[in-house]
């Protein structure tokens, strides 16, 4: 079984930094937010839905299909910044991942600066702690919230700057404006690596008219994934002025399967998926992943290698070619071969928690903390729950290798979850409690 612990994540790392580190790329990290892979047409979303943008991404790059996430967004957004699992940065809820400290936890950005990038967080900063500075961004750009865009929302009367408060005008977009800044960063530093973490307001709740919208559209969820979509390709288009595409690697992630009360329309070849988010099913963490960096990674390649959201610290630090935090276990895999078409070194499974329940995931089946073996063959659309005293050969040998990496990570003698159980808010809960009473 392959160890994502601290001696091989550092072996895999090293083995090809210094041709990586010569090239140096910018690191553009787009984050969807509540994007499932049925929101993005390249997955086979509905036809209504409209990503031509995106899925041209993924015609000039490559398609991940087994790229997972936290199906939530804070613990999500938690291990992606610090490439750890939530059993080890106690981030397992909405409200615990708020208590990470930059004295404990390192976050990309402070790795990334070694080596001598720039960095500019834009967007929501979401459950995560004390704000974008303290975990070493450059600069930045932050709403409160999640799901914010017109100064109509209580949460939109204004955002933050580099820590002054600045009013979100009548008829201003808030994405627009975070667009705009996106652009201004990556045009003051283009003579200098740089690291963007985009993390978008869309398509989170609550779903409003977008600057594009028709006045009577019956529509507004498709609006604004159109509108999402239109900002993503914007940004390529400003590379592409700066001449900075083929410097610049860009990734695009969801942070967690499609919300809730819009799981119903996100289909894939017209087929519900099983779950969304804040589910431990596969909807909940099965995002939509693409690579981009033109004339580096192969153009119109489906990569079917299981990922899982701890991935990018190590990947970003070893094309950077800074060295992992000391004396700390980075759970992550760098996938940096895989984004140059090479085979690398594939994880044999993903790992995914949320508050007291977690799962490993690998090709074909999944077991969780209760011991329960799935077969999942029929995933995305239905995940079969394999009978305990089953003597089928290859679901045997399945729960023997998932159960040696459960066994291996050991998640229950880490920080355990204090929260409630669903990873969810405890006001949230509190008050979805009193609401059906």
């Amino acid at each position: 079984m392959k160890s994502c612990l601290l001696s091989l994540a550092l072996g895999s790392f090293v083995a090809v930094s210094g041709a990586l580190a010569a090239d140096k790329p910018n690191i553009v990290f787009i984050l969807a937010d509540d994007l499932g892979i049925g929101n993005v047409g390249c997955y086979g979303a509905d036809a209504t839905v409209k990503t031509p943008h995106i899925d041209a991404l993924a015609r000039g790059g490559t398609r991940y299909t087994n790229a997972y996430t936290v199906p939530l967004c804070g613990p999500s957004r938690a291990a992606i910044l610090s490439g750890r699992y939530a059993f080890r940065t106690g981030a397992t809820n909405q409200d615990a991942t708020g208590e990470m400290k930059p004295s404990v936890e390192t976050f990309l950005p402070k790795t990334l600066k070694t080596a001598g990038y720039a960095s500019s967080m834009i967007g929501k900063w979401g459950q995560l702690p004390l704000g974008p500075a303290e975990f070493g961004f450059d600069e930045h750009l932050k709403f409160q919230g999640s799901g914010i865009y017109w100064n109509s929302q209580a949460k939109g009367k204004n955002y933050v700057v580099n820590a002054q408060s600045v009013p979100l005008r009548d008829k201003e977009y808030l994405p627009d404006v975070m667009h705009h800044h996106a652009v201004d960063f990556i045009t003051r530093n283009r003579e200098r690596p740089f690291y963007l973490y985009y993390s978008m307001s869309h398509i989170h709740a609550e779903i409003l008219p977008t600057p594009d919208s028709a006045p009577e559209s019956k529509d507004l969820y498709a609006d604004n994934i159109a509108y999402m979509d239109k900002l993503v390709g914007q940004l390529v288009a400003e590379l592409d002025r700066l001449k900075l595409r083929e410097k610049t690697l860009i990734v695009f992630f969801g942070d967690n399967g499609t919300g809730g009360n819009y799981s119903d329309r996100a289909t894939v070849n017209g087929r519900r998926l099983s779950g969304a988010k804040g589910d431990m099913l596969e909807g909940g963490a099965l995002v939509p992943m693409i690579v981009n960096w033109s004339g580096k990674t192969p153009a119109g390649k489906i990569c079917t290698d299981m990922v899982d959201s701890t991935d990018f610290f190590p990947t970003f630090a070893q094309f950077a070619g800074a060295k992992l935090p000391a004396n700390t276990v980075i759970d992550g895999r760098s996938m940096a071969a895989q984004f140059r078409g090479e085979k690398g070194q594939p994880r044999d499974w993903a790992f995914v928690q949320l508050a007291r329940n977690w799962y490993v995931r690998s090709t074909g089946w999944k077991l969780n903390q209760a011991g329960e073996l799935y077969d999942m063959s029929g995933a995305p659309w239905s995940e079969k729950l394999a009978p305990a005293d089953t003597k089928e050969p290859a679901a045997l040998a399945a729960r023997q290798r998932l159960s040696a990496a459960l066994a291996q990570l050991n998640p229950a003698g880490g920080i355990l979850d204090n929260g409630d159980g669903s990873g969810r808010h405890a006001k949230n809960v509190e008050a979805k409690k009193k609401k059906s009473e």
